[in-house]
């Protein structure tokens, strides 16, 4: 069999494969039952994540790149529009952005390097305190002191244990990202570049019609990314300041360190301003005083105070909507695939996926479930289901 024949044969075997799949699946919308159609679809979802977990290494650094270029890119733009060549234009902001990064990670790993030196004295510490607590509470409960402390180390090594864990795996992802440093630049460069070249193709990939769709899901997508990381990086900024401004009045060591740390995990939602609140009240206990470590605290509860009420409303959130539920359930489901990238990664991208569903109208009960917005009126399906005064 010469060549052309086998191209000839590959090509019916792709028809023949491809016109199977499209009949199956009109099959399966019009004559399958629900249970079936739902098997597909969660299938379709496991299928999704496996190969999102499986090729995280290829995958997160192009997803960072993409958020990057679309938060420099008017940037770039704005040189551009002042006669500096594009390519300088996108190299020098890429050199000026990677700089700062660069000694924000050096400062941090520097400080963090310095911290961990201090934990074996602060398990010692915290085991004195442990002691003393162990003896008051005995006194005032009349136990033996055995059980006590047997609980009580299970609680210090576990608390010193999360404590390091939370600390190590936030160098651990900063150390990853040291690894990628070079890699995301080069991504971010070729997408800025590449970026006339990339709106062409998506054009050819759809009818002339849809055009005018694809364009506002591409508009809200960019304005809606740039909004959300502005305003988180300003979010950042105002509770690393409050934080550090805190941990500083009451004496805290490296409180710059805890502060800037607090103010990266509070990106995290919900989840992050629990965890950041940990470590410095632990330092506070084993350095200076109980009473310290609920200073602490008083703090990190004002600062998340001004932070969920004027922060989240004013800044970050003018264009993400969505329900506090929805973002809890895709922070944790970010983590459990891609770690705490995932969780940084799991609000913008869900909100990319609300503009899409929003825009599309056979998927627009799926934005409606993400959303914030509550129907106005009852849905006449259910009032139908609600006993009448008679029935009572």
């Amino acid at each position: 069999m010469n060549d052309n024949s086998k191209s000839d044969s590959h090509r019916c075997h792709l028809f023949l494969f491809f016109h199977y799949q499209v009949t199956f699946m009109n099959s399966v919308n019009n004559e399958y039952p629900l249970y079936v159609k739902v098997a597909h679809f969660m299938v379709a979802i496991i299928s999704v994540v496996f190969v999102l977990y499986i090729g995280a290494q290829i995958i997160l650094p192009f997803l960072f790149s993409v958020l990057f270029a679309i938060l420099l890119n008017p940037i770039v733009n704005f040189l551009h529009k002042h006669r500096v060549p594009r390519i300088v234009a996108i190299l020098l902001v890429i050199i000026i952005s990677m700089l700062i990064i660069s000694g924000l990670v050096f400062f941090l790993v520097s400080q963090a390097s310095l911290l961990s030196k201090m934990f074996p004295e602060l398990k010692t510490q915290l085991s004195t305190i442990s002691q003393q607590a162990i003896d008051w509470a005995a006194h005032r409960l009349h136990v033996t002191n055995t059980k006590l402390e047997d609980w009580l180390d299970k609680s210090v090594n576990t608390s010193v244990s999360n404590a390091t864990a939370i600390l190590g795996q936030t160098i651990i992802s900063i150390s990853a990202a040291l690894i990628i440093i070079f890699l995301i630049p080069i991504y971010v460069f070729m997408i800025l570049f590449y970026k006339p070249l990339i709106l062409e193709v998506i054009s050819k990939l759809f009818a002339r019609e849809k055009h005018k769709n694809i364009a506002g899901i591409l508009f809200d997508s960019k304005a809606l990314i740039q909004s959300y990381l502005v305003g988180l990086l300003i979010e950042s900024v105002i509770v690393s300041t409050l934080n550090v401004i805190g941990l500083l009045i009451i004496g805290v060591d490296f409180a710059i360190l805890l502060g800037v740390i607090g103010g990266m995990l509070n990106i995290i939602p919900y989840i992050g301003g629990i965890v950041a609140v940990m470590l410095p009240m632990i330092i506070a206990l084993t350095t200076q005083s109980v009473h310290a470590a609920l200073w602490v605290l008083v703090v990190y509860l004002i600062v998340q105070f001004i932070d969920n009420n004027v922060l989240m409303h004013y800044v970050v959130a003018s264009k993400v909507k969505l329900n506090a539920l929805a973002s809890v359930i895709v922070v944790l489901i970010g983590n459990a695939i891609w770690g705490v990238p995932g969780m940084f990664l799991s609000i913008p991208l869900t909100a990319i996926l609300k503009v899409i569903f929003d825009r599309i109208n056979s998927l627009k009960p799926l934005g409606l479930l993400l959303g914030d917005s509550m129907p106005v009126k009852q849905n006449p399906l259910f009032k139908a289901f609600q006993p009448t005064k008679q029935n009572k």
